[in-house]
């Protein structure tokens, strides 16, 4: 979006945690920055150097977890972006996104905090315009969007609860279009800003039928294995199991109860007031590539929740076996081959130990790297080790050694897809 308002020749200072270089080549500004936990006076003294007219406020976050808490992200960070406001000496503008719904269907902390940041800046007397836009399509896959990719290359089918949801679309162009349109107004000296507006396409659509437009789009399976509820609800618990680890996966508790809610609005005042004519799903869609990379990104993408569980499992089981009910087992191979006893116990011990430290390292977003890489280089040696100590083992029946190899692919695999965005 940053990118599509510069494009529109307007001067964009992009501030956030953590930019990729390409995005950092795209802007003329992009600033690592981290913002949420940014006091008022260092938000205004941000705002004043970069001589800001307009603030566009996209932070958010799903739920509560290592990212941050919905409170402080979405309500009590807004509380000091206000401040930072006022304390311009020029009149400037807050374009906040929030999300559509009513007061009464916010259950969750996600919603609820949401809307509290929607009462603070409606009380605090500044120019304003909320967006809430509604499912937004997007050339870049994340959270939501790369989940429904992914259930639309599967041969799957959302059971009733889910499929039959209200889910209207946002394209996420027609944000940027509102965006430039506010930003020219404010430019030729309108300054009368209270707005708020549902941003989003005219057509009813429900999840189902936006899985099914996106199968359709790139080519995915037809829809034959139908997923239970119980089953995603099964999902979401791991998921917030994960997002206590450091990961963002995109279906949580927050995320099913939000879509089982449904996402619908009115966007005839915004449609009024601003002239764009909202783009239908069927647009958005013909605006994504329909290449070789969306349909391999759409088919990795929970394949590499498997590819990540397996190998935590791999290293702490075989680490764990290892150091308990194979630990003598362990130690005899070793002093058969000429280990004094002891040497042999403290090596056992010592490879156990690495095997479940790399799986726990894997196991952690922020150390999944690391992990990754150390597992390779364990693995490596391993089979040196093996190849110097006892080279039998590489004729051995079950082929334990010869196995190590594609482990080390599928942790390569696993470095090559980690990356979420």
């Amino acid at each position: 979006m940053a990118i599509s308002l510069q494009r529109e020749g307007f001067a964009v200072a992009a501030i956030a945690r953590r930019f990729t270089e390409a995005q950092k080549a795209d802007l003329a500004v992009a600033a690592d920055s981290p913002l949420v936990g940014l006091g008022a006076n260092a938000l205004a003294g941000l705002l004043s150097e970069q001589d800001v007219d307009i603030v566009v406020n996209c932070v958010g976050v799903l739920q509560d977890a290592g990212e941050g808490r919905t409170d402080a992200v979405h309500r009590d960070f807004v509380a000091r972006l206000l401040k930072a406001i006022a304390a311009q000496p020029k009149p400037v503008l807050l374009v906040h996104l929030s999300i559509p719904g009513a007061p009464e269907d916010d259950l969750t902390a996600f919603s609820r905090t949401k809307r509290q940041a929607e009462h603070l800046i409606a009380e605090a007397r500044l120019p304003f315009v909320i967006l809430r836009p509604g499912f937004v399509v997007a050339p870049a896959a994340y959270g939501g969007s790369a989940l429904i990719r992914a259930l639309a290359a599967l041969p799957v089918a959302l059971a009733a609860a889910e499929a039959g949801r209200p889910f209207t679309v946002t394209d996420v162009a027609d944000i940027a279009l509102t965006i430039a349109w506010i930003a020219r107004r404010w430019r030729d000296g309108e300054r009368q800003w209270d707005a708020v507006w549902d941003v989003m396409a005219r057509e009813a659509t429900t999840v189902g039928g936006v899985v099914d437009a996106f199968r359709s789009r790139f080519g995915g399976a037809k829809a034959t294995v139908p997923i239970p509820s119980w089953l995603m609800g099964l999902g979401a618990r791991a998921g917030d199991l994960a997002a206590h680890l450091g990961w963002r996966p995109p279906i949580r508790s927050t995320a099913l109860r939000e879509m089982r809610r449904g996402v619908c609005g009115d966007p005839e005042p915004w449609i009024a007031a601003t002239g764009i004519e909202p783009t239908p799903l069927d647009g958005a869609l013909r605006r994504l590539p329909a290449t070789v990379q969306e349909s391999w990104f759409a088919r990795l993408y929970l394949l590499k929740v498997l590819i990540i569980v397996s190998l935590v499992v791999f290293w702490v089981v075989s680490g764990v076996i290892a150091l308990t009910v194979a630990f003598e087992a362990a130690t005899a191979v070793l002093t058969s081959r000429g280990f004094q006893p002891g040497l042999a116990r403290a090596v056992t011990a010592a490879s156990s130990v690495v095997d479940v430290a790399v799986g726990i390292g894997i196991a952690f977003r922020r150390t999944c790297r690391i992990g990754l890489l150390a597992g390779i280089g364990v693995s490596i040696l391993y089979m040196v080790g093996a190849a110097l100590v006892t080279p039998d083992l590489w004729v051995e029946p079950l082929g334990a050694l010869v196995k190590t190899g594609p482990a080390i692919v599928l942790m390569l695999a696993a470095l090559g897809i980690l990356k979420d965005r």
